[in-house]
Protein backbone atom coordinates (compact mmCIF):
# COMPACT_ATOMS: atom_id res chain seq x y z
CA UNK A 1 0.00 0.00 0.00
CA UNK A 2 1.16 3.74 -0.83
CA UNK A 3 1.80 5.78 2.00
CA UNK A 4 -0.19 8.25 2.36
CA UNK A 5 1.20 11.75 3.71
CA UNK A 6 -1.20 12.88 7.11
CA UNK A 7 -3.08 15.52 6.61
CA UNK A 8 -2.11 16.86 9.94
CA UNK A 9 1.80 17.82 10.43
CA UNK A 10 3.61 18.52 13.64
CA UNK A 11 7.07 19.89 12.82
CA UNK A 12 9.60 18.49 16.02
CA UNK A 13 12.79 20.86 15.80
CA UNK A 14 15.91 18.53 17.18
CA UNK A 15 18.10 21.48 16.56
CA UNK A 16 15.59 23.84 19.24
CA UNK A 17 15.47 21.03 21.32
CA UNK A 18 19.31 20.71 21.82
CA UNK A 19 19.71 24.49 21.73
CA UNK A 20 16.54 24.66 24.87
CA UNK A 21 18.54 22.11 26.62
CA UNK A 22 21.95 23.85 26.49
CA UNK A 23 20.60 27.17 27.62
CA UNK A 24 18.69 24.99 30.50
CA UNK A 25 22.18 23.06 31.30
CA UNK A 26 24.26 26.57 31.38
CA UNK A 27 21.78 28.23 33.58
CA UNK A 28 21.67 25.36 36.44
CA UNK A 29 25.62 24.62 35.93
CA UNK A 30 27.30 22.61 37.59
CA UNK A 31 23.91 20.99 38.63
CA UNK A 32 22.73 18.27 36.11
CA UNK A 33 20.31 17.85 34.46
CA UNK A 34 17.59 14.83 34.31
CA UNK A 35 15.24 15.08 30.84
CA UNK A 36 11.53 14.37 32.44
CA UNK A 37 9.91 12.77 29.32
CA UNK A 38 6.60 11.28 30.44
CA UNK A 39 3.62 9.97 28.70
CA UNK A 40 5.80 9.50 25.43
CA UNK A 41 7.47 13.16 25.67
CA UNK A 42 4.57 14.60 26.66
CA UNK A 43 2.99 12.57 23.12
CA UNK A 44 6.42 14.21 21.06
CA UNK A 45 8.28 10.93 20.24
CA UNK A 46 9.72 9.56 23.42
CA UNK A 47 12.70 7.40 21.74
CA UNK A 48 13.62 10.25 19.01
CA UNK A 49 13.59 12.72 21.86
CA UNK A 50 15.36 10.84 24.79
CA UNK A 51 17.96 9.71 22.30
CA UNK A 52 18.52 13.26 21.07
CA UNK A 53 19.10 15.08 24.60
CA UNK A 54 21.10 11.68 25.51
CA UNK A 55 23.40 13.25 22.95
CA UNK A 56 23.19 16.44 23.90
CA UNK A 57 24.10 15.83 27.28
CA UNK A 58 21.20 14.89 30.19
CA UNK A 59 22.66 13.46 33.10
CA UNK A 60 19.80 11.21 33.29
CA UNK A 61 16.10 10.32 32.14
CA UNK A 62 12.64 9.98 34.17
CA UNK A 63 9.77 8.88 33.81
CA UNK A 64 6.11 7.75 35.35
CA UNK A 65 5.85 4.32 35.16
CA UNK A 66 7.62 0.82 34.46
CA UNK A 67 6.99 0.50 30.45
CA UNK A 68 8.18 3.44 29.93
CA UNK A 69 10.85 3.50 31.39
CA UNK A 70 11.77 -0.21 29.95
CA UNK A 71 11.34 1.71 26.52
CA UNK A 72 14.51 3.97 27.30
CA UNK A 73 16.59 1.63 29.13
CA UNK A 74 18.90 0.88 26.39
CA UNK A 75 20.10 4.81 25.82
CA UNK A 76 22.89 4.30 27.95
CA UNK A 77 21.62 7.06 30.86
CA UNK A 78 20.00 6.32 34.37
CA UNK A 79 16.40 6.01 33.82
CA UNK A 80 14.42 6.52 36.87
CA UNK A 81 10.10 6.28 38.01
CA UNK A 82 9.50 9.66 39.64
CA UNK A 83 6.02 8.63 40.95
CA UNK A 84 5.30 5.28 42.59
CA UNK A 85 6.05 1.47 41.53
CA UNK A 86 3.56 -1.08 42.16
CA UNK A 87 4.43 -4.57 43.66
CA UNK A 88 3.67 -6.45 40.32
CA UNK A 89 6.27 -3.83 38.85
CA UNK A 90 9.22 -4.72 40.75
CA UNK A 91 10.46 -7.79 39.44
CA UNK A 92 11.17 -6.28 35.76
CA UNK A 93 12.25 -2.64 37.19
CA UNK A 94 15.13 -4.47 39.59
CA UNK A 95 16.28 -7.01 36.49
CA UNK A 96 16.56 -3.76 34.28
CA UNK A 97 18.10 -1.41 36.22
CA UNK A 98 15.86 1.55 36.67
CA UNK A 99 16.31 3.52 39.47
CA UNK A 100 12.98 2.82 41.91
CA UNK A 101 11.38 5.72 44.09
CA UNK A 102 10.58 4.58 47.47
CA UNK A 103 7.11 6.21 48.57
CA UNK A 104 6.96 4.54 52.32
CA UNK A 105 9.22 1.90 54.13
CA UNK A 106 6.83 -0.89 52.94
CA UNK A 107 8.03 -0.13 49.04
CA UNK A 108 11.84 -0.50 50.73
CA UNK A 109 10.84 -3.70 52.11
CA UNK A 110 9.59 -5.07 48.63
CA UNK A 111 12.45 -4.09 46.59
CA UNK A 112 15.13 -4.93 49.18
CA UNK A 113 13.53 -8.60 48.91
CA UNK A 114 13.51 -8.49 45.07
CA UNK A 115 16.96 -7.37 44.99
CA UNK A 116 18.02 -10.00 46.64
CA UNK A 117 15.77 -12.55 45.05
CA UNK A 118 17.87 -11.16 42.00
CA UNK A 119 21.43 -10.95 43.73
CA UNK A 120 21.44 -7.30 43.25
CA UNK A 121 21.50 -4.10 43.67
CA UNK A 122 18.42 -1.87 43.28
CA UNK A 123 19.55 1.46 42.81
CA UNK A 124 16.76 3.88 44.63
CA UNK A 125 15.59 7.00 45.83
CA UNK A 126 13.48 8.79 48.38
CA UNK A 127 10.15 10.74 47.55
CA UNK A 128 9.39 13.14 50.39
CA UNK A 129 5.92 14.64 50.23
CA UNK A 130 6.72 18.60 51.53
CA UNK A 131 2.99 19.94 50.11
CA UNK A 132 1.94 17.78 46.88
CA UNK A 133 -0.22 15.48 48.75
CA UNK A 134 -0.05 12.99 46.45
CA UNK A 135 2.61 10.58 47.05
CA UNK A 136 6.16 10.04 49.40
CA UNK A 137 7.30 10.17 53.03
CA UNK A 138 5.41 12.62 54.65
CA UNK A 139 7.96 14.89 56.40
CA UNK A 140 6.90 14.52 59.86
CA UNK A 141 7.37 10.88 59.73
CA UNK A 142 10.61 10.81 56.93
CA UNK A 143 13.77 10.63 59.35
CA UNK A 144 12.39 8.09 60.89
CA UNK A 145 11.68 5.64 57.85
CA UNK A 146 14.82 6.25 56.14
CA UNK A 147 16.88 5.73 59.11
CA UNK A 148 15.16 1.92 58.62
CA UNK A 149 14.91 1.84 54.90
CA UNK A 150 19.14 2.36 54.51
CA UNK A 151 19.34 -0.46 56.89
CA UNK A 152 17.47 -2.97 54.81
CA UNK A 153 19.71 -5.12 52.11
CA UNK A 154 20.00 -5.29 48.41
CA UNK A 155 19.42 -1.25 48.51
CA UNK A 156 21.13 1.72 47.08
CA UNK A 157 19.73 4.65 48.56
CA UNK A 158 21.45 7.19 46.26
CA UNK A 159 19.03 10.14 45.80
CA UNK A 160 16.21 12.10 47.55
CA UNK A 161 13.44 14.43 46.23
CA UNK A 162 10.63 16.34 46.55
CA UNK A 163 8.01 17.95 43.83
CA UNK A 164 6.17 21.15 44.12
CA UNK A 165 2.83 22.25 43.32
CA UNK A 166 3.02 25.65 42.99
CA UNK A 167 6.70 26.92 41.61
CA UNK A 168 5.03 28.61 39.14
CA UNK A 169 4.22 31.43 41.35
CA UNK A 170 6.92 33.93 41.95
CA UNK A 171 7.75 34.24 45.67
CA UNK A 172 5.23 31.91 46.66
CA UNK A 173 5.29 31.21 50.40
CA UNK A 174 4.26 27.39 50.21
CA UNK A 175 7.31 26.73 47.57
CA UNK A 176 9.81 28.63 49.68
CA UNK A 177 8.81 26.69 53.11
CA UNK A 178 8.96 23.50 50.99
CA UNK A 179 12.43 24.01 50.40
CA UNK A 180 13.84 24.99 53.58
CA UNK A 181 11.66 21.82 55.34
CA UNK A 182 13.36 19.33 52.59
CA UNK A 183 16.68 21.34 53.38
CA UNK A 184 16.29 20.44 57.33
CA UNK A 185 15.53 16.95 56.58
CA UNK A 186 18.89 16.43 54.12
CA UNK A 187 20.93 18.13 56.71
CA UNK A 188 18.86 16.10 59.73
CA UNK A 189 19.54 12.85 57.85
CA UNK A 190 23.37 14.00 57.28
CA UNK A 191 23.93 14.33 61.18
CA UNK A 192 23.13 11.09 61.58
CA UNK A 193 25.14 9.44 58.51
CA UNK A 194 22.80 9.59 55.79
CA UNK A 195 23.60 11.11 53.01
CA UNK A 196 23.05 11.16 49.00
CA UNK A 197 25.08 11.54 45.93
CA UNK A 198 21.22 12.84 44.23
CA UNK A 199 19.90 15.75 45.65
CA UNK A 200 16.87 17.50 43.51
CA UNK A 201 13.61 19.64 44.21
CA UNK A 202 13.84 21.39 40.74
CA UNK A 203 10.72 21.17 37.37
CA UNK A 204 11.06 23.68 34.89
CA UNK A 205 8.93 26.21 37.20
CA UNK A 206 11.19 26.26 39.97
CA UNK A 207 14.31 26.80 37.81
CA UNK A 208 12.43 30.00 36.30
CA UNK A 209 11.56 31.28 39.63
CA UNK A 210 13.37 30.14 42.27
CA UNK A 211 17.15 29.72 41.64
CA UNK A 212 17.63 28.46 45.27
CA UNK A 213 16.68 25.28 43.63
CA UNK A 214 19.98 24.91 41.58
CA UNK A 215 22.36 25.70 44.12
CA UNK A 216 23.96 25.10 47.51
CA UNK A 217 23.39 21.52 48.46
CA UNK A 218 21.19 20.48 45.22
CA UNK A 219 22.67 19.11 42.74
CA UNK A 220 20.58 17.58 39.96
CA UNK A 221 17.68 19.90 38.33
CA UNK A 222 14.54 18.12 36.64
CA UNK A 223 12.79 19.53 33.62
CA UNK A 224 10.45 18.67 31.04
CA UNK A 225 7.89 21.43 29.48
CA UNK A 226 10.98 23.93 29.09
CA UNK A 227 12.87 21.59 26.77
CA UNK A 228 10.24 22.49 24.15
CA UNK A 229 10.17 26.25 24.81
CA UNK A 230 7.30 26.34 26.77
CA UNK A 231 6.50 27.81 29.74
CA UNK A 232 3.80 28.09 32.31
CA UNK A 233 1.50 31.31 31.88
CA UNK A 234 2.55 32.65 35.78
CA UNK A 235 5.82 33.61 36.80
CA UNK A 236 8.88 34.72 35.33
CA UNK A 237 10.50 33.16 32.02
CA UNK A 238 14.24 34.16 32.76
CA UNK A 239 15.71 30.81 30.45
CA UNK A 240 15.60 32.56 26.81
CA UNK A 241 13.83 29.23 24.92
CA UNK A 242 12.53 28.49 21.54
CA UNK A 243 9.43 26.88 20.88
CA UNK A 244 10.40 23.11 19.14
CA UNK A 245 6.60 22.95 17.67
CA UNK A 246 4.95 23.74 14.57
CA UNK A 247 1.57 22.14 13.97
CA UNK A 248 0.78 22.05 9.98
CA UNK A 249 -2.26 21.48 7.97
CA UNK A 250 -3.91 21.84 4.53
CA UNK A 251 -6.78 24.09 3.08
CA UNK A 252 -9.08 21.59 1.89
CA UNK A 253 -11.50 23.70 0.26
CA UNK A 254 -12.27 27.95 -0.36
CA UNK A 255 -15.29 28.92 -0.85
CA UNK A 256 -17.18 32.21 -0.61
CA UNK A 257 -20.32 32.03 1.79
CA UNK A 258 -23.53 34.15 1.68
CA UNK A 259 -24.71 36.91 4.07
CA UNK A 260 -26.58 35.19 6.88
CA UNK A 261 -24.78 31.68 6.71
CA UNK A 262 -24.01 30.00 10.07
CA UNK A 263 -21.12 28.37 10.18
CA UNK A 264 -20.34 24.69 12.09
CA UNK A 265 -22.01 23.04 14.38
CA UNK A 266 -24.37 24.92 16.87
CA UNK A 267 -24.72 27.45 14.55
CA UNK A 268 -22.59 29.99 16.41
CA UNK A 269 -21.37 31.93 13.90
CA UNK A 270 -23.60 33.93 11.06
CA UNK A 271 -21.38 35.62 8.19
CA UNK A 272 -22.71 39.56 8.10
CA UNK A 273 -21.51 39.97 4.83
CA UNK A 274 -20.54 37.83 1.54
CA UNK A 275 -17.14 36.27 2.41
CA UNK A 276 -14.49 34.64 1.68
CA UNK A 277 -13.94 31.38 4.51
CA UNK A 278 -11.03 28.25 4.23
CA UNK A 279 -12.10 24.61 5.20
CA UNK A 280 -8.83 23.19 6.76
CA UNK A 281 -7.83 19.83 7.73
CA UNK A 282 -7.34 19.49 11.75
CA UNK A 283 -10.15 20.22 14.22
CA UNK A 284 -10.27 19.37 17.93
CA UNK A 285 -9.37 15.80 17.42
CA UNK A 286 -5.56 16.75 16.12
CA UNK A 287 -5.32 18.98 18.92
CA UNK A 288 -7.06 22.28 18.14
CA UNK A 289 -8.61 23.71 21.32
CA UNK A 290 -11.83 23.52 20.69
CA UNK A 291 -11.77 26.96 22.81
CA UNK A 292 -10.39 28.24 19.60
CA UNK A 293 -14.07 28.34 18.02
CA UNK A 294 -14.69 32.13 17.32
CA UNK A 295 -11.57 33.48 18.70
CA UNK A 296 -8.48 31.72 17.86
CA UNK A 297 -6.58 32.13 14.62
CA UNK A 298 -4.46 30.19 11.89
CA UNK A 299 -1.26 31.18 9.88
CA UNK A 300 -1.96 31.44 6.13
CA UNK A 301 0.63 32.73 4.43
CA UNK A 302 1.95 34.45 7.73
CA UNK A 303 -1.50 36.44 8.16
CA UNK A 304 -3.85 35.60 10.54
CA UNK A 305 -6.60 34.31 9.83
CA UNK A 306 -9.56 34.30 11.83
CA UNK A 307 -11.32 30.63 13.40
CA UNK A 308 -15.21 31.40 12.28
CA UNK A 309 -17.36 28.51 14.00
CA UNK A 310 -17.44 25.74 16.27
CA UNK A 311 -13.76 24.09 15.55
CA UNK A 312 -14.90 20.14 14.51
CA UNK A 313 -13.69 17.10 14.96
CA UNK A 314 -12.09 17.04 11.56
CA UNK A 315 -12.31 20.34 9.81
CA UNK A 316 -11.90 24.19 11.13
CA UNK A 317 -13.35 27.36 9.05
CA UNK A 318 -11.33 30.16 9.14
CA UNK A 319 -11.50 33.72 7.38
CA UNK A 320 -9.75 34.64 3.98
CA UNK A 321 -11.08 37.39 3.80
CA UNK A 322 -7.09 39.08 4.28
CA UNK A 323 -5.41 36.47 2.48
CA UNK A 324 -5.72 37.22 -1.27
CA UNK A 325 -4.90 34.00 -3.70
CA UNK A 326 -5.50 31.02 -1.32
CA UNK A 327 -6.10 27.68 -2.68
CA UNK A 328 -6.74 24.59 -1.81
CA UNK A 329 -3.45 22.79 -0.52
CA UNK A 330 -2.30 25.96 0.83
CA UNK A 331 -0.46 25.26 4.02
CA UNK A 332 -1.69 26.50 7.23
CA UNK A 333 0.38 26.63 10.70
CA UNK A 334 -1.93 26.13 13.00
CA UNK A 335 0.54 26.29 15.97
CA UNK A 336 3.94 27.97 15.58
CA UNK A 337 5.11 30.46 12.96
CA UNK A 338 7.24 33.84 13.73
CA UNK A 339 7.42 37.17 14.17
CA UNK A 340 4.57 39.18 15.82
CA UNK A 341 2.11 36.65 14.02
CA UNK A 342 3.09 33.35 16.31
CA UNK A 343 0.80 31.35 17.35
CA UNK A 344 2.70 30.14 21.08
CA UNK A 345 1.77 27.35 22.90
CA UNK A 346 0.85 29.76 26.00
CA UNK A 347 -1.92 31.35 23.38
CA UNK A 348 -3.83 28.46 23.46
CA UNK A 349 -3.53 27.36 26.83
CA UNK A 350 -4.43 30.77 27.68
CA UNK A 351 -7.77 30.55 25.43
CA UNK A 352 -8.36 27.10 26.74
CA UNK A 353 -8.18 28.27 30.18
CA UNK A 354 -5.38 25.47 30.94
CA UNK A 355 -1.27 25.20 30.97
CA UNK A 356 0.91 24.40 28.18
CA UNK A 357 1.04 20.73 29.71
CA UNK A 358 -2.19 20.05 28.63
CA UNK A 359 -1.61 21.95 25.26
CA UNK A 360 1.67 19.67 24.31
CA UNK A 361 -0.22 16.36 25.36
CA UNK A 362 -3.19 16.59 22.86
CA UNK A 363 -2.05 16.13 19.78
CA UNK A 364 -4.16 13.78 18.32
CA UNK A 365 -2.34 10.08 17.31
CA UNK A 366 -3.38 10.78 13.43
CA UNK A 367 -1.07 13.40 13.52
CA UNK A 368 2.29 12.65 11.74
CA UNK A 369 5.08 13.51 13.91
CA UNK A 370 7.82 15.02 12.14
CA UNK A 371 11.27 15.23 13.15
CA UNK A 372 13.28 17.79 11.51
CA UNK A 373 17.17 19.06 12.32
CA UNK A 374 18.76 16.13 13.57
Amino acid sequence: MEDVKSRVRLDIDLKVLRENFSKIADTVSPCSVIAVLKANAYGLGVLKIAETLVKAGAAGLAVAELNEALEISSLGKPVQILGGVLEEEIPEAVRAGIILPITSYETAQMISREALRQNKIAECEFLIDTGMGRLGFLEKDAEGEIEKCVKLPGLDCGGIYSHFPIAYRTASEITESQICRFLDLVAGLGKKGITFRKIHMANSDALNNFPITYCGIFNRVRTGINLYGAFDNEGRRVLKLESVLTLKTKVVAVRKLPAGMSLGYGCTYKLLKDTLVGTIAAGYADGLPLALSNRGYVLINNMLCPVLGRVSMDYTVVSLENVPGVKAGDEVICLGGEGINAITVENWAQIKGTHAYDVICSFGSRVKRNYINA
